[in-house]
């Protein structure tokens, strides 16, 4: 399958238009301690619908075989749809984690993997791909079922990316490789490029499957062994594909997947003192605890991708209705459940008024419901916790007297859903411009000229991602060049290619995913020099 853009995908399989609308009754409808629901759909009154899927594998992936904790402990995994229990999963703590640290360091020192040619690992990654797509229907069921993202969602883009992602992996598998390096005095120099050893992979909730392949890909094609921690509220894709990868003959012991709990079973994968690699994906303020983990055990090196507050930037010279659509996607997809989702848009003082009439009347266009049902552009959101955080920032952003122009409150009585919201007349110093709200919420703030936009779009810990929408060349290349961002979007958003680089600057992390860049998390170079008795040259 041909490299394949996510935002591509989903253009093709979303509709900016609905059979069914929102109905607003008003410019802003609170009233100070609460807000009114407003919105209303008719997917949320048709019912929930029962996944076709059935939950096959809640037991940690430990030496190749499902076994119960240690603690012979489970927790709950919720449909997001409802807060209603799907199934009882181990709940894995330290002791799961040292036996699955113990059995990934005997399948890298004793077992096959590492010794087996370059080719031979990239036939399984391979093989696991086809199955993978074999299975997508499974697994797009059970991603949205953990999850609550939308089904067209997970079954068009994101399972075969999954897929594009691994066939990628697999072929560089075999193009890992030193140089020979010439040095002054007779002797032969060589670098030799080698697996780093045992990897730990912390994945977050928001993108299971997705952040699965980002991580497990560059680590196998690298010749590693893996202990991955699931997030708590998405186990059950990880422990599906763990089986698929069983199948298509990895050696036991180098993929150990455990679901758990940050402080216990994800302190205990940081800290411990066999782990070779250290690999997260999260929030920064847990970034910055599983960083002094890792450094105060053996000083294991620590990729992070972390949170972000991306700036979407329109120009005067845009053209407003594909603009209005590609802010609307960019902050809205997936829930808003985006650590790059371009949550502050900035919007030029010459257009700013259209655009805000023309995002609102967007987001009221959005259908939520039921992430099942054909034709529902957005889900709820994961869990209690995180529709109680996004409430908060709603609430928040009303008293510091931003215009609220739609949405802010729930829809129904039962699940996490939201309604889409937008916010004018937004500014810099309020905390729905600051924070990272990881929700339907967007913020629309005014600017006058490009300098003005740069500085107040850099004035952020953050430094994820970014969006540049404009018909100027010579803008696009200024503005690119000067956001201090680990991805520029120009005209586009959310491009994800399996051989583009993803990552952040500032306090949104270190390292880089994907592509070619993400293979020197898993490797080490050892240079090897010997001595060369009257050589022919040198």
């Amino acid at each position: 399958m041909a490299a394949r853009r996510v935002s591509s995908l989903l253009s093709r399989s979303f509709s900016a238009s609905s059979p069914f609308l929102f109905r607003s009754q008003g410019r802003n409808c609170y009233n100070g301690s609460r807000v009114v629901r407003r919105f209303g759909t008719s997917s949320k009154a048709e019912g929930i619908i029962s996944p076709s899927v059935q939950v096959s594998y809640t037991q940690l992936l430990i030496d190749g075989n499902f076994v119960d904790a240690a603690s012979g402990k489970t927790f709950p995994t919720l449909d997001p749809r409802t807060g209603e229990v799907i199934a009882n999963v181990a709940e894995g703590d330290a002791e799961d984690i040292n036996r699955a640290v113990k059995a990934a360091r005997k399948a890298f020192d004793e077992g096959p993997w590492p010794k087996m040619t370059a080719y031979e690992r990239s036939r399984i990654m391979l093989r696991f791909a086809d199955l993978v797509e074999k299975h997508s229907e499974e697994l797009a069921a059970l991603e949205t079922w953990d999850n609550g993202k939308t089904y067209q969602q997970a079954k068009t883009a994101e399972i075969p990316m999954v897929a594009r992602l691994f066939r990628y992996y697999a072929g560089w598998a075999d193009k890992i490789h030193g140089l020979t390096v010439p040095a002054d005095g007779n002797y032969h120099v060589q670098t030799l490029h080698e697996p780093i050893g045992v990897a730990g992979q912390i994945i977050p909730w928001n993108f299971p499957l997705l952040m699965f392949a980002w991580k497990v890909g560059p680590a196998l094609a690298c010749g590693n062994t893996i202990v991955l921690k699931t997030a708590e509220q998405t186990p059950l894709t990880a422990f599906y594909v763990g089986k698929l990868f069983l199948e298509a003959g990895l050696p036991p012991g180098v993929l150990n997947i455990v679901s758990g709990f940050g402080p216990t079973a994800g302190a205990s994968l940081a800290s411990h003192m066999d782990v070779d690699k250290l690999a997260f994906t999260g929030s920064t303020d847990t970034g910055k605890v599983i960083l002094g983990l890792a450094a105060s055990s053996n000083l294991k090196p620590v990729t992070l991708e972390l949170g972000g507050k991306s700036p979407f930037i329109v120009f005067e010279d845009a053209d407003i209705n594909k603009a209005v659509e590609l802010a609307h996607f960019a902050l809205f997809f997936n829930q808003g459940q985006c650590c790059c989702a371009g949550s502050r848009t900035f919007v030029h003082e010459k257009v700013y008024d259209e655009f805000v009439e023309k995002a609102k009347a967007r987001a009221l266009k959005r259908v939520v419901g039921d992430p099942f049902k054909k034709g529902i552009e957005q889900g709820p959101q994961i869990d209690s916790k995180q529709f109680e955080k996004v409430m908060r920032y709603i609430r928040s952003g009303v008293e510091s007297n931003a215009t609220l122009e739609c949405g802010g409150g729930q829809i129904g009585n039962k699940g996490y859903f939201i309604q889409p919201t937008v916010f004018s007349n937004v500014k810099d110093d309020m905390l729905i411009a600051q924070d990272e709200i990881f929700g339907p919420v967007q913020s629309i703030l005014k600017f006058s000229d490009v300098d003005e936009v740069i500085r107040r779009a850099n004035e952020t810990r953050y430094g994820l991602a970014a969006g540049v929408f404009t018909k100027s060349l010579d803008t696009a290349n200024r503005v690119s060049r000067a956001l201090k961002a680990g991805t520029v979007w120009v005209n586009c958003f959310d491009v994800f290619d399996a051989a583009i680089p993803f990552g952040g600057y500032k306090m949104s992390g270190n390292g880089r995913e994907k592509g070619i860049y993400s293979l020197n998390n898993y490797l080490q170079v050892k240079a090897v020099v010997t001595a060369l008795n009257n050589p022919a040259w040198i």
